[in-house]
């Protein structure tokens, strides 16, 4: 990080409120994850040190990627940047905005093109659903479609 980075979340007035996390995607590795032709740079997630944390970053669809219809007990939202996907059967392209409450079904997902989208995983505000990084954003390798939970 730069010090001009560092000096700019500096601020003159005391608190015990931490600064904010500043970051470059550039600075992250691209991670597998579980859906065919998914990649993603998550620029956040829950830990044990700080397990309130939403899973946010970059989606990376590879041309015919695709998921399958599943549910989550977590809120969502998603902001398509590059690409066209069709999403339950409707096509949404660059600066669509899709907002997944608590719970929700993910509809089809298919891209012909390839794109990347930005999305942001938060706990569900009524079903107290907690997002899930581990094994699902940081494969060591992906496992079938057939073999993954699709109601979770």
């Amino acid at each position: 990080m730069t010090e001009d980075k560092q000096n700019h979340t500096q601020d003159s007035r005391a608190t015990d409120d931490p600064p904010p996390r500043i970051m470059h995607i550039d600075d992250i590795e691209w991670e597998t994850i579980r859906w065919p032709g998914e990649t993603g740079k998550m620029l956040s997630h829950p830990t044990e040190e700080d397990p309130t944390l939403p899973n946010a970053g970059l989606l990376r669809l590879e041309p015919g990627a695709y998921h399958p219809w599943h549910r989550h007990d977590f809120a969502q939202v998603w902001y398509i940047l590059e690409g066209e996907f069709t999403i339950g059967g409707v096509k949404c392209g660059p600066g669509t905005v899709l907002q997944h409450g608590d719970p929700h079904c993910e509809p089809e997902l298919h891209t012909e093109s390839g794109g990347l989208m930005f999305i942001v995983q938060y706990p569900g505000p009524t079903t107290g659903g907690k997002v899930i990084y581990d094994k699902r954003f940081n494969m060591a390798k992906r496992k079938t479609v057939e073999s993954e939970r699709i109601d979770l």
